[in-house]
């Protein structure tokens, strides 16, 4: 079966060996591990994961054709949700601690983050992610305060897990060529974070900081609370900061803050 890639769902197919064998490796699956991959494609990756033996491999697949071709090349090693990752409840699948393996479209790759970040207890739903995103967007997503890189993402994807940048990946790499860079990273989560009562609110309380990142802070902290000063103080903030020099955890105060005020 020739397989197309289709650019509207933002298509690449990873084929280098020497790259599939390190995610593979990144995995660390044994016989009791559930994995879920989300964009097999072709089934490059699929293939050596089955080659692992997991207890059980579930894979979504979006486009009809990729999916159909899954099932007929692995048939009963594997089961195939032929639908999109953005719509389905993970909750109805899997009451598993997961592996997680996927080369993310990149046209969709920070709101598949952001929804598990969001919409999951990570500690129960997954023990390890391994996923591949354009060099930019992981640029962001590991990116420390201080630094032109770090904003909103940098924010969310660290509040609940451990990120390692693995390695860079080069376009031949992939089948079509993106025209850019790709990066792998390994997300754990972790046992211990700030507790929020929204992630929406961490995220209506970023976009108010970094859609000015340019301007001094005084102006969004001043938006969200009357006594903005009293507030500052209390966080030892220095309101002529700007967005980027704030880490990560007096963000998540700063939304625990602004919960207790919108109880």
């Amino acid at each position: 079966m020739k397989i197309t890639a289709k650019k509207s769902l933002g298509q690449n197919f990873l084929t280098d060996e020497k790259i599939i064998d390190l995610i593979i490796k990144l995995g660390e699956i044994s016989s009791n591990d559930f994995i879920l991959e989300v964009g097999p494609g072709t089934g490059a990756l699929t293939k050596k994961i089955i080659e692992n033996q997991p207890k059980k491999l579930t894979v979504i697949e979006k486009d009809e054709v990729l999916a159909r071709g899954l099932n007929l090349r692995f048939g009963d090693k594997l089961k195939v949700i032929n639908e999109d990752m953005m719509q389905i409840s993970y909750n109805n699948y899997f009451d598993k601690n997961l592996i997680i393996f996927g080369n993310l479209p990149y046209n969709i790759s920070t709101q598949i983050l952001a929804k598990w970040i969001k919409d999951y207890d990570l500690n129960k739903f997954c023990k390890r992610l391994i996923l591949m995103f354009q060099k930019e967007v992981a640029d962001r997503i590991i990116a420390k305060s201080n630094s032109k890189d770090y904003g909103r993402l940098s924010i969310l994807s660290n509040w609940k897990m451990k990120i390692k940048k693995i390695i860079d990946i080069e376009p031949h790499c992939f089948k079509p060529s993106p025209k850019v860079k790709s990066t792998l990273l390994v997300f754990t989560p972790k046992k211990k974070f700030y507790e929020l009562r929204d992630p929406r609110n961490l995220e209506h309380i970023t976009n108010i900081f970094f859609s000015q990142r340019r301007k001094m802070i005084r102006k969004p902290f001043k938006f969200l609370f009357e006594n903005y000063e009293e507030i500052s103080k209390k966080l030892s903030v220095d309101l002529s900061l700007r967005p980027q020099n704030l880490d990560c955890l007096t963000y998540y105060k700063i939304c625990a803050i602004y919960e207790g005020l919108t109880n």
